[in-house]
């Protein structure tokens, strides 16, 4: 997959040209103003921080996070690094579309290793191989070593309850972790990025966004996504009602049958815990009719991490996750 020379006056991460948002005669559509939101929150923080990063996976979210970062601060360069938090479980097709995102963009990307924290004693392998939980202890050391102040995130509020109740600028404190009865009134879109020595903020511009939204908005933007987003025949076997692809986390189990169908993701995490759906959609207009019929979140679906209990995602929040 590569990433084409976008045109000097359209910044974009998608393989044609974009054209600006509005035309003569347009309306200021849903998109629009939640693009236009986003951009203020990007131009918000720069303004108010010394040291901002983006979380960048090379899932849809961060990269429709980074598309929108582009377009706030053209045609000077971001001004933000890029923080990844690796497994050691993610698909490679997902890693190699990061990396070429990175290249892409003359970027600087920290990538904080789970399986460095492994090889070195600082975390244990969990009994079931979930690796998803894991990434905050990794994700906090690189918050405090590079002394980062705000750090941006894909998170929206559709996608889990506990995510619907956090604020666009959420305080963490200086172990990282959430507390719902600090975050502060958000009024006017007005933002208070107001922290002491050792704490940090979490922003998330993509808040009010749906996953309907960001699949309009990869469609109008022409944003390139890692292929596994869109369907393939790939070998998967079910777990849990999940269809999971082998991989070096494991799999399949004792009477778990190996078939090839043609599947898609919906989100992309952890490979020992995040499961594809079966599908045709090959395009982003099949995507879009089949986000729009669906009733399932993308995390409700395919995200067996969630599933541990109702709590689970408030439950790491807590304890400094994204």
């Amino acid at each position: 997959m590569t990433i084409e020379q976008s045109t000097p006056t359209t910044p974009s991460l998608g393989g044609t040209p974009t054209t600006p948002s509005l035309h003569d005669g347009e309306q200021f559509s849903t998109l629009d103003a939640l693009e236009s939101e986003a951009i203020h929150i990007f131009r918000e923080v720069a303004g108010e921080f010394e040291r901002p990063v983006i979380l960048f996976s090379g899932g849809k979210d961060s990269t429709v996070l980074l598309h929108v970062a582009i377009k706030a601060f053209w045609p000077a360069p971001v001004p933000f690094s890029l923080l990844h938090v690796d497994t050691g479980h993610n698909l490679p097709e997902v890693l190699a579309f990061r990396d070429e995102v990175v290249a892409r963009h003359n970027l600087r990307l920290h990538v904080a290793s789970v399986e460095d924290y492994l090889a070195d004693g600082r975390l244990t392998e969990r009994a079931d191989g979930v690796r998803n939980p894991l990434q905050t202890v990794p994700l906090l050391d690189a918050i405090n070593d590079h002394r980062f102040d705000a750090v941006f995130g894909g998170g929206r509020r559709d996608e889990e309850r506990s995510r619907a109740k956090e604020r666009i600028f959420s305080l963490r404190n200086a172990f990282g972790q959430w507390d719902p009865k600090r975050q502060r009134p958000e009024l006017w879109n007005l933002y208070n990025g107001k922290h002491a020595p050792g704490e940090h903020v979490r922003v998330f511009p993509l808040s009010n966004w749906t996953e309907l939204d960001v699949w309009r908005y990869i469609a109008r933007e022409q944003v390139l996504l890692p292929g596994i987003y869109y369907a393939h025949e790939r070998d998967v076997f079910e777990r849990d009602g999940m269809w999971m692809t082998p991989g070096p986390w494991g799999g399949p189990r004792d009477g778990e049958e190996l078939q090839r169908l043609s599947v898609r993701y919906r989100t992309v995490g952890d490979g020992s815990t995040t499961g594809a759906v079966l599908s045709d959609a090959a395009d982003n207009d099949a995507v879009l009719a089949e986000v729009a019929a669906s009733r399932l979140t993308e995390r409700g679906a395919t995200r067996g991490d969630d599933r541990v209990s109702e709590a689970a995602m408030e439950d790491r929040k807590r304890e400094g996750y994204f």
